[in-house]
Protein backbone atom coordinates (compact mmCIF):
# COMPACT_ATOMS: atom_id res chain seq x y z
CA UNK A 1 0.00 0.00 0.00
CA UNK A 2 1.46 3.06 -0.99
CA UNK A 3 1.26 6.00 1.76
CA UNK A 4 2.24 9.62 1.83
CA UNK A 5 4.47 10.44 5.05
CA UNK A 6 5.72 14.15 6.02
CA UNK A 7 7.88 16.42 7.81
CA UNK A 8 6.93 20.06 9.21
CA UNK A 9 9.10 22.21 7.87
CA UNK A 10 7.52 25.67 8.81
CA UNK A 11 4.50 28.12 9.22
CA UNK A 12 3.60 30.20 6.50
CA UNK A 13 2.42 34.42 7.13
CA UNK A 14 -1.10 33.02 7.57
CA UNK A 15 -0.14 30.01 10.16
CA UNK A 16 -0.26 27.11 7.68
CA UNK A 17 1.17 24.05 7.90
CA UNK A 18 4.21 23.26 5.11
CA UNK A 19 4.50 19.79 4.78
CA UNK A 20 7.59 17.77 2.53
CA UNK A 21 6.22 14.80 0.87
CA UNK A 22 7.96 11.06 0.33
CA UNK A 23 6.10 8.09 -0.73
CA UNK A 24 7.03 4.75 -0.01
CA UNK A 25 5.42 1.66 0.59
CA UNK A 26 4.05 0.26 3.85
CA UNK A 27 2.23 -2.60 4.82
CA UNK A 28 -0.64 -2.42 6.84
CA UNK A 29 -2.83 0.21 8.23
CA UNK A 30 -0.78 1.09 11.11
CA UNK A 31 -4.30 1.26 13.53
CA UNK A 32 -5.94 3.72 11.01
CA UNK A 33 -9.24 3.00 9.53
CA UNK A 34 -9.44 1.26 6.17
CA UNK A 35 -11.42 3.70 4.20
CA UNK A 36 -8.56 6.32 4.90
CA UNK A 37 -5.92 4.13 3.55
CA UNK A 38 -8.36 3.37 0.78
CA UNK A 39 -9.21 7.33 -0.17
CA UNK A 40 -6.50 9.56 1.15
CA UNK A 41 -2.59 9.43 1.25
CA UNK A 42 -2.21 9.87 5.13
CA UNK A 43 -0.06 13.07 6.04
CA UNK A 44 2.39 12.29 9.30
CA UNK A 45 3.55 15.52 10.94
CA UNK A 46 6.69 14.45 12.33
CA UNK A 47 6.62 15.02 16.42
CA UNK A 48 8.01 18.50 17.04
CA UNK A 49 10.96 17.96 19.60
CA UNK A 50 9.09 19.11 23.03
CA UNK A 51 11.29 20.49 25.70
CA UNK A 52 12.49 17.89 27.39
CA UNK A 53 12.12 19.58 30.95
CA UNK A 54 8.10 18.71 30.19
CA UNK A 55 8.87 15.03 29.49
CA UNK A 56 9.87 12.03 31.50
CA UNK A 57 10.77 9.49 28.72
CA UNK A 58 7.83 8.78 27.00
CA UNK A 59 5.34 10.37 29.81
CA UNK A 60 4.87 13.98 29.94
CA UNK A 61 5.35 15.68 33.12
CA UNK A 62 2.50 17.69 35.60
CA UNK A 63 3.61 21.61 36.63
CA UNK A 64 3.42 22.90 40.20
CA UNK A 65 5.85 25.23 42.39
CA UNK A 66 7.51 26.84 38.99
CA UNK A 67 9.27 23.03 38.44
CA UNK A 68 7.96 19.78 36.13
CA UNK A 69 7.10 17.04 38.12
CA UNK A 70 6.49 13.22 38.25
CA UNK A 71 3.83 11.82 40.10
CA UNK A 72 4.71 10.66 43.56
CA UNK A 73 1.51 7.64 42.30
CA UNK A 74 3.76 6.01 39.41
CA UNK A 75 0.82 5.90 37.49
CA UNK A 76 0.53 7.59 33.90
CA UNK A 77 -2.79 8.20 32.57
CA UNK A 78 -2.63 7.17 28.43
CA UNK A 79 -4.17 9.44 25.79
CA UNK A 80 -5.86 7.79 22.72
CA UNK A 81 -5.44 9.21 19.49
CA UNK A 82 -8.78 9.47 17.87
CA UNK A 83 -8.14 8.68 14.58
CA UNK A 84 -5.37 5.62 15.44
CA UNK A 85 -7.10 4.70 18.46
CA UNK A 86 -4.01 3.84 19.66
CA UNK A 87 -2.19 5.37 22.74
CA UNK A 88 -0.11 8.43 21.64
CA UNK A 89 0.86 10.05 24.72
CA UNK A 90 0.87 9.76 28.40
CA UNK A 91 0.42 12.28 31.21
CA UNK A 92 0.72 11.95 35.21
CA UNK A 93 -1.82 10.47 37.31
CA UNK A 94 -1.22 13.19 40.12
CA UNK A 95 -2.41 12.13 43.38
CA UNK A 96 -4.36 14.47 45.94
CA UNK A 97 -1.64 14.89 48.14
CA UNK A 98 0.00 16.35 44.97
CA UNK A 99 -3.20 18.58 44.40
CA UNK A 100 -3.31 19.66 48.22
CA UNK A 101 0.31 20.21 47.57
CA UNK A 102 -0.50 23.02 44.53
CA UNK A 103 -3.31 24.55 46.33
CA UNK A 104 -0.97 25.40 49.09
CA UNK A 105 2.04 26.87 46.68
CA UNK A 106 -0.86 28.36 44.81
CA UNK A 107 -1.91 30.55 48.16
CA UNK A 108 1.01 31.71 49.13
CA UNK A 109 1.81 32.89 45.47
CA UNK A 110 -1.54 34.93 44.91
CA UNK A 111 -0.50 36.87 47.87
CA UNK A 112 2.88 38.12 46.43
CA UNK A 113 0.97 38.30 42.81
CA UNK A 114 -1.20 40.19 44.20
CA UNK A 115 1.17 43.21 45.03
CA UNK A 116 2.98 42.86 41.93
CA UNK A 117 1.66 46.25 39.77
CA UNK A 118 -0.85 46.07 36.97
CA UNK A 119 1.78 47.34 34.38
CA UNK A 120 4.13 44.17 35.73
CA UNK A 121 1.25 41.61 35.20
CA UNK A 122 0.67 43.32 31.43
CA UNK A 123 4.11 43.22 30.68
CA UNK A 124 4.17 39.28 31.61
CA UNK A 125 1.25 38.35 30.05
CA UNK A 126 2.23 40.11 26.73
CA UNK A 127 5.29 37.90 26.92
CA UNK A 128 3.56 34.78 27.13
CA UNK A 129 1.05 35.78 24.12
CA UNK A 130 4.07 36.07 22.04
CA UNK A 131 5.88 33.01 23.07
CA UNK A 132 2.72 31.20 22.67
CA UNK A 133 2.71 32.42 19.22
CA UNK A 134 6.18 31.13 18.84
CA UNK A 135 5.51 27.83 20.03
CA UNK A 136 2.04 27.52 18.34
CA UNK A 137 3.93 24.26 15.84
CA UNK A 138 3.83 21.88 18.56
CA UNK A 139 0.76 22.95 20.17
CA UNK A 140 -0.74 22.61 17.07
CA UNK A 141 0.80 18.97 16.63
CA UNK A 142 -0.69 18.13 20.18
CA UNK A 143 -4.17 19.35 19.10
CA UNK A 144 -4.28 17.42 15.87
CA UNK A 145 -3.31 14.40 17.45
CA UNK A 146 -5.11 14.33 20.59
CA UNK A 147 -8.47 15.81 19.68
CA UNK A 148 -8.13 14.95 15.55
CA UNK A 149 -8.67 18.77 15.05
CA UNK A 150 -7.59 19.70 11.59
CA UNK A 151 -4.17 21.28 11.37
CA UNK A 152 -4.93 24.72 9.79
CA UNK A 153 -7.59 24.98 12.56
CA UNK A 154 -5.35 23.97 15.48
CA UNK A 155 -2.85 26.82 14.15
CA UNK A 156 -5.48 28.97 14.23
CA UNK A 157 -6.61 28.11 17.83
CA UNK A 158 -2.88 28.88 19.17
CA UNK A 159 -2.87 32.36 17.52
CA UNK A 160 -6.09 33.29 18.60
CA UNK A 161 -5.25 32.35 22.20
CA UNK A 162 -2.14 34.29 21.84
CA UNK A 163 -4.54 37.36 20.68
CA UNK A 164 -7.06 36.77 23.41
CA UNK A 165 -4.41 36.93 26.21
CA UNK A 166 -2.38 40.17 24.61
CA UNK A 167 -6.12 41.74 24.56
CA UNK A 168 -7.04 40.78 28.41
CA UNK A 169 -3.69 42.40 29.38
CA UNK A 170 -4.51 45.93 27.59
CA UNK A 171 -8.21 44.90 29.02
CA UNK A 172 -7.31 44.65 32.37
CA UNK A 173 -4.98 47.77 32.84
CA UNK A 174 -7.97 49.71 32.22
CA UNK A 175 -10.38 47.91 33.96
CA UNK A 176 -8.83 47.24 37.08
CA UNK A 177 -6.71 50.79 37.10
CA UNK A 178 -10.06 52.61 37.91
CA UNK A 179 -12.63 52.35 40.56
CA UNK A 180 -15.06 54.41 41.76
CA UNK A 181 -15.74 57.49 44.73
CA UNK A 182 -19.68 57.84 45.78
CA UNK A 183 -20.80 60.46 48.34
CA UNK A 184 -23.28 59.79 50.83
CA UNK A 185 -25.43 62.85 50.16
CA UNK A 186 -26.69 61.36 46.96
CA UNK A 187 -28.89 59.02 49.07
CA UNK A 188 -31.87 61.10 50.90
CA UNK A 189 -31.46 61.68 54.63
CA UNK A 190 -27.61 62.19 54.06
CA UNK A 191 -25.76 64.74 54.06
CA UNK A 192 -22.16 64.42 52.65
CA UNK A 193 -20.47 63.23 55.33
CA UNK A 194 -18.95 60.08 53.81
CA UNK A 195 -16.69 59.54 51.10
CA UNK A 196 -16.90 55.68 49.82
CA UNK A 197 -13.90 54.53 47.44
CA UNK A 198 -14.48 51.16 45.74
CA UNK A 199 -11.82 49.04 43.87
CA UNK A 200 -11.81 45.53 42.34
CA UNK A 201 -9.58 43.28 44.15
CA UNK A 202 -8.67 39.37 43.37
CA UNK A 203 -10.55 36.35 44.55
CA UNK A 204 -7.73 34.27 45.50
CA UNK A 205 -7.13 30.82 44.02
CA UNK A 206 -9.29 30.57 40.25
CA UNK A 207 -9.89 26.82 39.62
CA UNK A 208 -10.04 26.65 35.64
CA UNK A 209 -11.45 23.65 33.65
CA UNK A 210 -11.58 23.41 30.11
CA UNK A 211 -12.89 21.41 27.09
CA UNK A 212 -11.39 18.78 24.76
CA UNK A 213 -12.66 20.82 21.54
CA UNK A 214 -10.62 24.20 22.56
CA UNK A 215 -8.55 23.12 24.85
CA UNK A 216 -5.90 25.76 24.30
CA UNK A 217 -8.14 28.66 23.88
CA UNK A 218 -11.00 27.72 26.28
CA UNK A 219 -7.83 27.79 29.08
CA UNK A 220 -6.23 30.79 28.08
CA UNK A 221 -9.57 32.79 28.40
CA UNK A 222 -9.79 31.36 31.90
CA UNK A 223 -5.81 31.84 32.67
CA UNK A 224 -5.27 35.35 31.36
CA UNK A 225 -8.13 37.28 33.17
CA UNK A 226 -7.51 35.14 36.25
CA UNK A 227 -3.74 36.35 36.22
CA UNK A 228 -4.22 39.79 35.31
CA UNK A 229 -6.83 40.82 38.00
CA UNK A 230 -4.01 39.24 40.36
CA UNK A 231 -5.57 35.67 41.22
CA UNK A 232 -3.31 32.47 40.83
CA UNK A 233 -4.66 29.71 38.90
CA UNK A 234 -4.66 26.18 39.03
CA UNK A 235 -5.30 24.44 35.69
CA UNK A 236 -6.95 20.73 35.34
CA UNK A 237 -6.82 20.06 31.38
CA UNK A 238 -9.32 17.42 29.94
CA UNK A 239 -7.47 14.29 29.25
CA UNK A 240 -7.98 14.36 25.92
CA UNK A 241 -6.16 17.96 25.59
CA UNK A 242 -3.79 17.54 28.33
CA UNK A 243 -0.55 17.58 26.22
CA UNK A 244 -1.65 20.94 24.19
CA UNK A 245 -2.50 22.50 27.66
CA UNK A 246 1.23 21.50 28.98
CA UNK A 247 2.76 22.51 25.92
CA UNK A 248 0.54 25.81 26.78
CA UNK A 249 1.68 26.54 29.99
CA UNK A 250 5.03 25.74 29.04
CA UNK A 251 4.75 28.87 27.24
CA UNK A 252 3.70 30.83 30.18
CA UNK A 253 6.73 28.96 32.35
CA UNK A 254 9.38 30.48 29.82
CA UNK A 255 7.49 33.73 30.39
CA UNK A 256 8.95 34.12 34.18
CA UNK A 257 5.88 34.07 36.08
CA UNK A 258 6.14 33.76 40.04
CA UNK A 259 7.13 30.01 41.35
CA UNK A 260 3.49 28.71 41.93
CA UNK A 261 1.10 31.25 40.65
CA UNK A 262 0.54 28.43 37.85
CA UNK A 263 0.06 24.96 38.23
CA UNK A 264 -1.40 22.42 36.28
CA UNK A 265 -2.51 19.05 37.47
CA UNK A 266 -3.43 16.28 35.36
CA UNK A 267 -5.27 12.90 36.14
CA UNK A 268 -8.31 11.44 36.00
CA UNK A 269 -11.23 13.18 37.10
CA UNK A 270 -12.66 9.83 39.25
CA UNK A 271 -9.76 10.07 41.27
CA UNK A 272 -8.64 14.36 41.60
CA UNK A 273 -11.90 15.76 39.71
CA UNK A 274 -14.29 16.33 42.62
CA UNK A 275 -10.76 16.51 45.54
CA UNK A 276 -10.37 19.63 43.24
CA UNK A 277 -14.02 21.40 42.61
CA UNK A 278 -14.69 20.83 46.27
CA UNK A 279 -10.83 21.90 48.08
CA UNK A 280 -11.73 24.61 50.02
CA UNK A 281 -8.53 26.27 48.93
CA UNK A 282 -10.25 27.38 45.65
CA UNK A 283 -11.97 30.01 45.68
CA UNK A 284 -13.53 30.68 42.10
CA UNK A 285 -14.25 27.58 39.51
CA UNK A 286 -13.86 28.22 35.34
CA UNK A 287 -15.63 25.42 34.11
CA UNK A 288 -16.62 24.52 30.31
CA UNK A 289 -17.82 21.15 29.16
CA UNK A 290 -21.01 19.32 29.91
CA UNK A 291 -23.04 17.82 32.87
CA UNK A 292 -20.13 17.54 34.84
CA UNK A 293 -20.51 21.43 35.54
CA UNK A 294 -24.35 20.49 36.84
CA UNK A 295 -22.54 18.05 39.26
CA UNK A 296 -19.56 21.04 40.22
CA UNK A 297 -22.22 23.65 41.40
CA UNK A 298 -24.16 21.81 43.48
CA UNK A 299 -20.80 20.82 45.05
CA UNK A 300 -18.73 23.79 45.50
CA UNK A 301 -20.12 26.02 48.09
CA UNK A 302 -20.38 29.46 48.69
CA UNK A 303 -17.61 30.49 45.95
CA UNK A 304 -18.01 32.59 42.26
CA UNK A 305 -18.62 30.15 39.37
CA UNK A 306 -18.19 30.43 35.78
CA UNK A 307 -19.54 27.65 33.14
CA UNK A 308 -20.50 27.08 29.95
CA UNK A 309 -21.95 23.67 29.50
CA UNK A 310 -23.07 23.25 26.05
CA UNK A 311 -26.36 23.90 24.08
CA UNK A 312 -28.83 22.49 21.71
CA UNK A 313 -28.71 25.64 19.51
CA UNK A 314 -31.45 25.98 17.28
CA UNK A 315 -31.29 27.80 13.89
CA UNK A 316 -35.31 28.96 12.60
CA UNK A 317 -35.43 30.02 8.96
CA UNK A 318 -37.98 32.07 8.08
CA UNK A 319 -39.79 32.23 4.66
CA UNK A 320 -37.82 35.55 3.17
CA UNK A 321 -34.65 34.23 4.34
CA UNK A 322 -31.49 34.19 1.85
CA UNK A 323 -31.32 30.46 1.09
CA UNK A 324 -27.85 30.50 -0.01
CA UNK A 325 -26.78 32.24 3.20
CA UNK A 326 -28.72 29.86 5.09
CA UNK A 327 -27.24 26.54 3.90
CA UNK A 328 -23.69 28.26 4.34
CA UNK A 329 -24.03 29.34 7.81
CA UNK A 330 -25.78 25.62 8.57
CA UNK A 331 -22.66 23.65 6.92
CA UNK A 332 -20.42 26.04 8.77
CA UNK A 333 -22.51 25.87 11.93
CA UNK A 334 -23.47 22.59 12.10
CA UNK A 335 -20.47 20.32 10.27
CA UNK A 336 -17.21 22.67 11.79
CA UNK A 337 -14.96 20.47 13.67
CA UNK A 338 -17.04 17.79 12.84
CA UNK A 339 -20.05 19.42 14.92
CA UNK A 340 -18.23 19.38 18.22
CA UNK A 341 -18.68 22.90 19.45
CA UNK A 342 -21.20 24.03 22.00
CA UNK A 343 -22.10 26.81 19.58
CA UNK A 344 -22.59 24.18 16.56
CA UNK A 345 -26.12 24.45 15.12
CA UNK A 346 -27.96 21.17 16.58
CA UNK A 347 -31.05 21.68 15.20
CA UNK A 348 -32.61 23.93 11.87
CA UNK A 349 -36.17 24.37 12.58
CA UNK A 350 -37.33 25.73 9.03
CA UNK A 351 -40.60 26.79 7.82
CA UNK A 352 -42.04 23.99 5.75
CA UNK A 353 -42.55 26.42 2.34
CA UNK A 354 -39.00 26.92 2.33
CA UNK A 355 -37.84 23.06 3.46
CA UNK A 356 -37.63 21.61 0.24
CA UNK A 357 -35.30 24.23 -1.44
CA UNK A 358 -33.03 24.52 1.81
CA UNK A 359 -32.66 20.81 2.39
CA UNK A 360 -31.57 20.68 -1.04
CA UNK A 361 -29.12 23.10 -1.19
CA UNK A 362 -27.54 21.88 2.44
CA UNK A 363 -27.03 18.80 0.82
CA UNK A 364 -24.78 19.79 -2.16
CA UNK A 365 -23.24 21.50 0.01
CA UNK A 366 -22.67 18.42 2.45
CA UNK A 367 -21.85 16.64 -0.55
CA UNK A 368 -18.85 18.49 -1.05
CA UNK A 369 -17.34 17.88 2.92
CA UNK A 370 -13.90 16.15 2.78
CA UNK A 371 -13.74 13.49 5.35
CA UNK A 372 -10.38 12.29 6.68
CA UNK A 373 -7.81 12.33 9.11
CA UNK A 374 -6.75 15.80 10.34
CA UNK A 375 -3.44 15.68 9.10
CA UNK A 376 -5.22 16.45 5.89
CA UNK A 377 -7.15 19.38 6.93
CA UNK A 378 -10.04 17.44 6.24
CA UNK A 379 -13.78 19.21 6.82
CA UNK A 380 -14.73 16.26 8.95
CA UNK A 381 -12.56 14.52 11.21
CA UNK A 382 -13.12 11.41 13.71
CA UNK A 383 -14.90 12.39 16.65
CA UNK A 384 -13.11 12.79 20.61
CA UNK A 385 -13.52 8.76 21.20
CA UNK A 386 -15.38 5.95 20.78
CA UNK A 387 -17.94 6.56 23.49
CA UNK A 388 -19.00 9.66 21.96
CA UNK A 389 -19.09 7.60 18.57
CA UNK A 390 -21.29 5.17 19.90
CA UNK A 391 -23.88 7.75 21.43
CA UNK A 392 -24.10 9.35 18.26
CA UNK A 393 -24.79 6.13 16.48
CA UNK A 394 -27.85 5.87 19.06
CA UNK A 395 -29.41 8.63 18.18
CA UNK A 396 -28.98 8.14 14.51
CA UNK A 397 -30.48 4.89 15.32
CA UNK A 398 -33.17 6.04 17.12
CA UNK A 399 -33.85 8.74 14.82
CA UNK A 400 -33.91 5.71 11.68
CA UNK A 401 -36.33 3.38 13.89
CA UNK A 402 -39.24 6.73 14.13
CA UNK A 403 -39.05 7.77 10.51
CA UNK A 404 -36.71 10.36 10.20
CA UNK A 405 -35.63 10.80 6.22
CA UNK A 406 -31.59 10.34 5.71
CA UNK A 407 -30.32 12.78 3.06
CA UNK A 408 -27.25 10.77 2.98
CA UNK A 409 -26.22 7.04 3.68
CA UNK A 410 -25.13 6.73 7.61
CA UNK A 411 -21.41 5.81 7.30
CA UNK A 412 -19.06 5.34 9.98
CA UNK A 413 -15.70 3.67 10.29
CA UNK A 414 -14.00 3.75 14.26
CA UNK A 415 -14.54 7.02 15.39
CA UNK A 416 -14.64 8.68 12.17
CA UNK A 417 -18.23 9.82 11.35
CA UNK A 418 -19.71 10.83 7.78
CA UNK A 419 -21.54 14.32 7.66
CA UNK A 420 -25.76 13.40 7.97
CA UNK A 421 -28.43 15.70 7.20
CA UNK A 422 -31.45 14.24 8.96
CA UNK A 423 -35.13 15.57 7.51
CA UNK A 424 -38.58 15.50 9.01
CA UNK A 425 -37.60 14.83 12.46
CA UNK A 426 -39.88 15.01 14.93
CA UNK A 427 -40.24 15.77 18.38
CA UNK A 428 -40.54 12.53 19.68
CA UNK A 429 -36.74 11.53 18.68
CA UNK A 430 -33.77 12.00 21.00
CA UNK A 431 -32.11 14.34 18.08
CA UNK A 432 -34.83 16.82 18.48
CA UNK A 433 -33.50 17.58 21.98
CA UNK A 434 -30.22 15.79 22.56
CA UNK A 435 -26.48 17.08 22.06
CA UNK A 436 -25.05 15.12 19.54
CA UNK A 437 -21.65 16.72 19.44
CA UNK A 438 -20.62 14.94 15.97
CA UNK A 439 -21.29 15.52 12.67
CA UNK A 440 -25.04 15.06 12.08
CA UNK A 441 -27.66 17.12 11.79
CA UNK A 442 -31.66 17.16 12.42
CA UNK A 443 -34.20 19.70 10.50
CA UNK A 444 -37.27 20.02 11.62
CA UNK A 445 -40.28 21.43 9.39
CA UNK A 446 -42.28 24.09 11.39
CA UNK A 447 -45.70 25.76 10.03
CA UNK A 448 -45.28 28.86 12.08
CA UNK A 449 -42.48 31.16 13.21
CA UNK A 450 -44.13 30.16 17.26
CA UNK A 451 -43.68 26.84 16.40
CA UNK A 452 -40.25 27.62 16.37
CA UNK A 453 -39.60 29.66 19.26
CA UNK A 454 -41.52 26.82 20.82
CA UNK A 455 -39.21 24.66 20.12
CA UNK A 456 -36.37 26.23 20.90
CA UNK A 457 -37.80 27.50 24.44
CA UNK A 458 -38.52 23.66 25.06
CA UNK A 459 -34.82 22.74 25.30
CA UNK A 460 -33.31 22.30 28.63
CA UNK A 461 -30.20 24.24 27.07
CA UNK A 462 -30.08 28.05 26.21
CA UNK A 463 -26.68 28.29 24.88
CA UNK A 464 -27.25 30.59 21.48
CA UNK A 465 -30.06 30.69 18.69
CA UNK A 466 -30.08 32.03 15.62
CA UNK A 467 -32.35 34.00 12.61
CA UNK A 468 -32.45 33.75 9.33
CA UNK A 469 -34.61 36.48 7.68
CA UNK A 470 -34.38 39.58 5.74
CA UNK A 471 -36.86 41.33 8.42
CA UNK A 472 -35.26 43.08 10.70
CA UNK A 473 -38.07 43.82 12.93
CA UNK A 474 -39.38 40.45 12.96
CA UNK A 475 -35.58 39.21 13.93
CA UNK A 476 -35.72 41.38 17.00
CA UNK A 477 -39.16 40.01 18.27
CA UNK A 478 -38.18 36.39 17.58
CA UNK A 479 -34.40 37.04 19.08
CA UNK A 480 -36.23 38.71 21.79
CA UNK A 481 -38.80 35.97 22.65
CA UNK A 482 -35.75 33.17 22.21
CA UNK A 483 -34.33 31.31 25.56
CA UNK A 484 -30.96 31.60 24.80
CA UNK A 485 -27.98 33.44 26.13
CA UNK A 486 -27.16 35.28 22.49
CA UNK A 487 -29.19 35.14 19.62
CA UNK A 488 -27.45 35.36 16.60
CA UNK A 489 -29.22 37.59 13.18
CA UNK A 490 -28.34 35.91 9.97
CA UNK A 491 -25.19 33.97 10.50
CA UNK A 492 -24.64 31.03 12.98
CA UNK A 493 -24.11 30.70 16.21
CA UNK A 494 -20.49 31.57 17.66
CA UNK A 495 -18.53 32.22 20.80
CA UNK A 496 -16.15 35.08 19.38
CA UNK A 497 -14.70 37.61 19.26
CA UNK A 498 -13.20 35.95 22.15
CA UNK A 499 -14.38 40.22 23.74
CA UNK A 500 -18.11 39.47 23.39
CA UNK A 501 -19.97 38.25 26.09
CA UNK A 502 -20.69 35.06 25.89
CA UNK A 503 -23.12 33.08 28.46
CA UNK A 504 -25.95 30.62 28.65
CA UNK A 505 -29.02 30.26 30.62
CA UNK A 506 -30.72 27.19 32.15
CA UNK A 507 -28.59 23.99 31.84
CA UNK A 508 -25.79 25.79 29.56
CA UNK A 509 -24.74 27.77 31.71
CA UNK A 510 -23.75 29.95 34.97
CA UNK A 511 -22.47 33.95 35.15
CA UNK A 512 -20.64 35.20 31.94
CA UNK A 513 -17.72 35.23 29.78
CA UNK A 514 -15.88 37.39 27.15
CA UNK A 515 -12.42 38.80 28.48
CA UNK A 516 -13.98 41.82 30.52
CA UNK A 517 -16.97 39.46 31.75
CA UNK A 518 -14.35 37.33 32.62
CA UNK A 519 -12.34 40.06 34.45
CA UNK A 520 -14.64 41.46 36.63
CA UNK A 521 -16.13 38.23 37.40
CA UNK A 522 -12.92 36.90 38.88
CA UNK A 523 -12.54 40.17 41.01
CA UNK A 524 -14.87 41.34 44.49
CA UNK A 525 -15.34 44.82 45.16
CA UNK A 526 -13.53 46.68 48.15
CA UNK A 527 -14.98 49.62 49.96
CA UNK A 528 -13.00 51.82 52.18
CA UNK A 529 -15.30 54.56 53.13
CA UNK A 530 -14.24 57.93 55.03
CA UNK A 531 -15.99 59.18 57.15
CA UNK A 532 -15.84 63.29 58.03
CA UNK A 533 -16.44 65.12 61.11
CA UNK A 534 -18.63 67.86 59.15
CA UNK A 535 -20.17 68.17 55.90
CA UNK A 536 -17.96 68.71 52.78
CA UNK A 537 -18.92 69.92 49.47
CA UNK A 538 -16.37 70.08 46.24
CA UNK A 539 -16.04 73.88 46.05
CA UNK A 540 -18.63 74.56 48.60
Amino acid sequence: MSQLFCSFHALDSKGLLHFSLNQQQVGGNRGVPTSYMANHSVLRISSCKANSEILDGEAYKYYADGEWKKSSSGKLVPIINPTTRKVHYKVQACTQEEVNKVMETAKIAQKSWAKTPLWKRAELLHKAASILKEHKAPIAESLVKEIAKPAKDAVTEVVRSGDLVSYCAEEGVRILGEGKFLVSDSFPGNDRTKYCLTSKIPLGVVLAIPPFNYPVNLAVSKIAPALIAGNSLVLKPPTQGAVSCLHMVHCFHLAGFPKGLISCVTGKGSEIGDFLTMHPGVNCISFTGGDTGIAISKKAGMIPLQMELGGKDACIVLEDADLDLVAANIIKGGFSYSGQRCTAVKVVLVMESVADALVEKVNKRVAKLTVGPPEENSDITPVVSESSANFIEGLVVDAKQKGATFCQEYKRDGNLIWPLLLDNVRPDMRIAWEEPFGPVLPVIRITSVEEGIHHCNASNFGLQGCVFTKDINKAILIGDAMETGTVQINSAPARGPDHFPFQGIKDSGIGSQGITNSINMMTKIKTTVINLPTPSYSMG
